[in-house]
């Protein structure tokens, strides 16, 4: 019987591939067995990483750039990146931006950059990817929100709601792609270290309040992601369904 999180034979999308959270998804799934197709705007990170997984967990990886901020570039992604491997089992929508505002100071083309990112590209993927899953017999959606898409954090108007709606959006495609195998599940984490994590929360003094309300005491760091991936990715989740983990250290707890 093979180990409960065993991804051998599987193969899986992550997108934001080439740096933080996305970079330790892509070990996380190689190192459970699974071959990876990257994808991200610049193809040398993309490729480094790549072949760096190869040499470390022996699988197969390639890479698709791509920029999610297109909605064209985003269709184009979902029909090649089922060409390396002849299919996914796994899709990861990583890929995220933030820029913090106000309510107040929000302007139309923040708004609309965020939204493209955030939620219109995971989920155009999460239909286009999910429908070659169904067909194929089955596979894991797996989308990376955010504990700010169930709790309010100032300054963070636009980043909020596209976390919010990309919960909802991901438990439509466990709705509707369940019956044909496809699990579709979101991971919600506070604050991850990554670069973007440190720019926005590397001030003590302004992560003091919020890391006051984590009763663990710490951020996140891209390894706990990683790891949840991997779970919901695997056999081991193979029940869970149109779920939010979240990784908020007990944040969401009070």
């Amino acid at each position: 019987m093979p180990a409960p999180f065993d991804l051998s034979g599987r193969r899986a999308l992550v997108t934001g591939a080439s740096q933080g959270i996305g970079a330790d998804v892509v070990h996380g799934l190689a190192a459970a067995g699974a071959d990876v197709v990257l994808t991200g705007r610049h193809r040398a990170p993309l490729e480094a990483l790549g072949a760096d997984v190869e040499a470390q967990h022996g699988v197969r990886t390639a890479v698709v750039v791509a920029d999610l901020s297109s909605a064209t570039e985003t269709e184009q992604l979902a029909e090649e990146a089922l060409v390396p491997f002849g299919g996914l089992d796994v899709l990861v929508g990583n890929a995220g931006i933030s820029h913090p505002q106000t309510v107040v100071d929000v302007d139309a083309d923040t708004w609309d950059a965020v939204m493209a990112v955030n939620l219109r590209a995971p989920a155009l993927l999460g239909s286009r990817v999910g429908r070659a899953m169904a067909a194929a017999g089955g596979g894991s959606i797996v989308m990376v929100s955010s504990v700010a898409g169930s709790l309010a954090l100032a300054e963070h108007y636009s980043y909020c709601a596209s976390k919010a709606a990309l919960i909802m959006a991901t438990r439509v495609l466990a709705l509707e792609l369940g019956p044909a195998g496809v699990r579709a599940n979101t991971v919600s984490p506070t604050v991850v270290m990554t670069e973007m994590g440190q720019r926005v929360w590397g001030e003590a003094a302004k992560a003091a309040p919020l890391l006051s309300r984590i009763p663990l005491g710490h951020f996140a760091v891209p390894q706990d992601v990683a790891n949840a991936v991997v779970f919901l990715a695997s056999d081991a989740a193979a029940m869970v369904n149109g779920q939010d983990l979240r990784l908020d250290g007990g944040f969401s707890a009070a």
